[in-house]
């Protein structure tokens, strides 16, 4: 920030600076101080913020239950009752200049529908801006995500001459897997390359952007018609770095039938089995469930108990049965939390044959009939056609 001019340094040569009464627009401490001023507002108001997630008010219970989700300036409030909703709207229209959008139909590039039946999220619009902008609409449309199997390595083939178009794009891409989880984990995969992009990693971005292309508006739909019951799947993929050997997490969580979450990670160390792979697996899904079950809580929703699925007998055995094991003796204290939880009766943990193992597309990349089991067990949905 520079004075504004007119003024000039002082008599002994040194720079003025200005001492603000209040923050302004554009300095780094703004949002902060911004969503303080706003939280203050709001908790007068009667709203009690969520422990699991700043961002989220809420007030009542039942039928009268009102919940606030704002993000930077914009809000989201939801609830039954229509006047509970009109007397927030005006509580906080005399404390801010509000501009009222009506129902919920588009947020921060996410495109909401709603009926009866239930809700559906995609974000065509914004996928549709990433394909004109690197000239994509008019390429031909790609079955898979992916090519499988594929042979990205961080040091095979030629770098890029200039790795922030890469870079770009996949910082958009990441945008996308908001309510695209069946470009989870190739974007995933892409991610781990942005330091030093090469040639083969940009032809993997083109090819991802032809099957964006045959399915821009596949996006969730959540059922107004679902049981409360948590459940998660989890899995991994067994050294499945070329560079590093470490092995690939990836998990995803239901309430009820509909999908509300999910994850594609490479692990912080290497595993010495497929066994540890899927243990340190299950840790990461859990810690999931636990924050989840905490966020639901909020809503006056309590979880008893949440359900993991896992495909792998011998990580299944290791975590009920609380005794010394040789050969994984070496595996961290916290990963151990998936037997606390156990312990607790908040966890109960299924065995999954691999052929129904939801969580496999987060792992690794997978041939047309497989991929589109999973994406229709998932319950992902084209809403809207293919541009011609």
């Amino acid at each position: 920030m520079k004075i504004h001019l007119g003024y000039k340094v002082d008599s002994a040569g040194s720079n003025l600076v200005c001492k603000l009464n209040k923050s302004i627009y554009g300095l780094k401490q703004a949002s902060r101080q911004w969503f303080h001023t706003f939280s203050s507002v709001v908790l007068k108001l009667g709203f009690v913020q969520s422990p699991s997630e700043h961002s989220l008010f809420v007030k009542g219970t039942g039928d009268d239950l009102v919940a606030l989700l704002v993000y930077v300036d914009d809000i989201i409030i939801a609830g039954k009752d229509l006047s509970a909703l009109a007397l927030i709207h005006e509580f906080l229209q005399q404390h801010f200049k509000l501009k009222d959008l009506g129902p919920l139909r588009y947020f921060l590039g996410f495109v909401v529908a709603r009926n009866a039946s239930g809700i559906s999220l995609s974000q065509r619009h914004y996928a549709l801006q990433i394909l004109e902008d690197k000239g994509s609409l008019g390429k031909k449309p790609a079955e898979l995500p992916i090519v499988s199997p594929h042979k990205l390595s961080a040091h095979e083939g030629e770098l890029l001459p200039d790795p922030q178009i890469y870079r770009r794009l996949v910082g958009r891409l990441l945008y996308l897997t908001h309510t695209r989880p069946d470009i989870t984990y190739t974007v995933h995969l892409l991610s781990q390359f942005v330091s030093s992009p090469r040639l083969p990693h940009l032809n993997a971005v083109y090819h991802l952007l032809s099957y964006i292309k045959a399915t821009p508006g596949m996006g969730l739909f959540f059922s107004a018609s679902c049981t409360m019951q948590l459940s998660a799947f989890v899995d991994s993929d067994y050294s499945s770095c070329p560079d590093t050997r470490r092995s690939t997490t990836g998990f995803c969580t239901y309430l009820g039938g509909n999908i509300i979450s999910w994850k594609s990670k490479k692990q912080h160390t290497v595993s010495r089995s497929s066994c540890e792979a899927e243990y340190r697996a299950m840790a990461s899904a859990v810690c999931e469930l636990v924050w989840i079950a905490t966020l639901l809580s909020s809503f006056q929703i309590s979880v008893e108990t949440a359900f993991l699925y896992c495909d792998n007998q011998a990580a299944i055995h290791l975590a009920q049965n609380q005794v010394f094991h040789e050969r994984t003796k070496h595996i961290e204290v916290d990963c151990h939390f998936v037997r606390e939880k156990l312990c607790s009766g908040f966890l109960r943990l299924f065995h999954v044959r691999s052929g129904d193992q939801l969580a496999d597309i987060f792992t690794k990349a997978l041939h047309s009939p497989a991929f589109r089991h999973f994406i229709d067990k998932m319950g992902l949905l084209n809403i809207h056609r293919s541009p011609s």
